[in-house]
């Protein structure tokens, strides 16, 4: 599945500018008064009836089956669902299409760390007055806070959700008698048995990944990142990340580490062949490991996410997306039919259906859900690991509203920890420093 390999694509994407003056839309005179006051379920429902056509920019795979039968439970609506690229290359795109004035679509597909970005420039709509704000039950708390800009607004609804865990292969573990780790102390005891008994082998495979080191900040009680409007905070040096560099510095500097890149031939083959032992990631990795290591079928396992105090339980966020309104868009209510029945209603459970790990507590609670046995992990209940983990995501995580920037020079900054002497947390230091210049360059205060 495409959405998949958004934490790859980020690493060679090229970066996004940000502005922070509103942008004027060509057609406001003619723009669905939705957002202008409150829209009730009737109003909705109306816009519905009358039918109409929405654009809508996604390159999520399900989306194709949800517009399907979206159109066919409402013949007046036709839906024109356009791949403009993956992540950077969509956003680059949108980004474009505002700034023209014209071709922008009326629903926008939009991974959670991108979101701040679009919303501080105003391209997006609050969904608040088209009744997104009642909303708040029906998702998990990892994806809600995600679309939410400062407290103050709903700027999308979540379509997916990455609550994190331990993906590991058995066989490996059971050949070298390592026990499943618990906690990130015993994650870097078994890597250093596994390492040892066999040269080849790693517990996992790192070169640098600004997705995975911000989430494993996250989970560590990190809050590098502080967002208040054009006001913005960026310090690597605080207890969290710390926790995280003194521990993740252990397996790099002993080369407990496989030096191979994500999503890379090579990733894939040690995956297969055990020289790559585990994964620490989000929940949709299931479907990647099912397309990508057949091979593997039967090896490998889930379990809780390693903590950093025995007995604890707290998770991070890594990966997801949302479903988001333009602001040019001319069909406001229309679009957001669509966002609903797309996330929450129908369209949720067939995407999950289709794979897609759920942000909805309905599909996440579900029996079925929970209880579905996994031939691929060797029939294991996996989403009885998985659904507990998006209810322990540590609540306050922020992102940068220039995030897509900050993770596109992440390889220049923290990346050579990888290939030289730089610590982590040099390295971390050094990805500040450049993210703090290019935003005050862009307008923002920064501190």
């Amino acid at each position: 599945m495409a959405i998949i390999r958004r934490h790859a694509l980020l690493l060679g994407a090229a970066a996004l500018s940000v502005t922070l003056t509103a942008t004027a839309c060509s057609s406001s005179d003619k723009q669905d008064a939705g957002t202008a006051k409150p829209a009730s379920d009737a109003d909705v429902q109306a816009a519905l009836d009358a039918g109409g056509k929405i654009t809508v920019w996604a390159w999520e795979p399900t989306l194709k089956k949800v517009v399907s039968d979206f159109e066919a439970k409402y013949p007046k609506v036709k839906v024109n669902l356009v791949n403009a690229g993956t992540n950077n290359e969509q956003y680059t795109a949108l980004q474009n299409a505002v700034k023209a004035g014209s071709g922008v679509p009326d629903v926008a597909m939009i991974e959670y760390y991108a979101l701040p970005q679009f919303t501080l420039a105003k391209s997006i709509t609050d969904l608040s007055a088209l009744g997104a704000d009642k909303l708040n039950n029906a998702f998990t708390p990892g994806p809600w806070n995600a679309v939410r800009a400062g407290g103050s607004g709903v700027y999308g609804l979540p379509m997916d959700s990455g609550p994190m865990a331990l993906f590991y292969n058995k066989e490996v573990f059971d050949k070298h008698k390592i026990k499943v780790p618990a906690t990130w102390e015993e994650y870097i005891a078994a890597a250093k048995k596994l390492h040892a008994a066999d040269p080849k082998a790693y517990i996992t495979a790192d070169t640098g990944d600004a997705g995975f080191t911000t989430s494993m900040i996250w989970q560590a009680g990190g809050k590098p990142y502080t967002v208040d409007g054009t006001k913005v905070g960026v310090n690597f040096n605080d207890p969290g990340t710390k926790k995280f560099t003194t521990a993740w510095q252990q397996l790099i500097s002993g080369k407990l580490v496989a030096p191979v890149t994500g999503w890379s031939d090579a990733w894939y083959k040690g995956l297969g062949d055990g020289t790559i032992a585990t994964l620490v990631t989000g929940a949709w990795m299931p479907a990647p490991l099912k397309s990508g290591v057949k091979a593997a079928a039967g090896k490998w396992r889930v379990a809780p996410m390693p903590q950093w105090e025995s007995g604890a339980k707290a998770t991070a966020e890594n990966g997801g997306s949302s479903l988001a309104i333009t602001q040019a868009s001319t069909n406001k209510k229309l679009a957001y039919a669509f966002l609903k029945y797309a996330t929450v209603d129908e369209g949720a459970q067939s995407r999950v259906d289709a794979g897609a790990f759920p942000s909805t507590t309905k599909q996440l609670n579900s029996p079925d859900f929970q209880n579905k046995k996994d031939p691929y992990f060797g029939g294991q209940q996996i989403n009885q690991v998985l659904a507990p983990s998006a209810g322990q995501v540590v609540p306050g995580w922020s992102y940068l509203p220039f995030q897509v920037y900050a993770n596109s020079i992440f390889n220049d900054t923290v990346g050579k920890t990888y290939v030289s002497d730089t610590t982590l947390q040099d390295g971390l230091k050094a990805w500040q420093d450049a993210s703090t210049k290019y935003g005050q360059e862009q307008g923002f205060t920064v501190k």
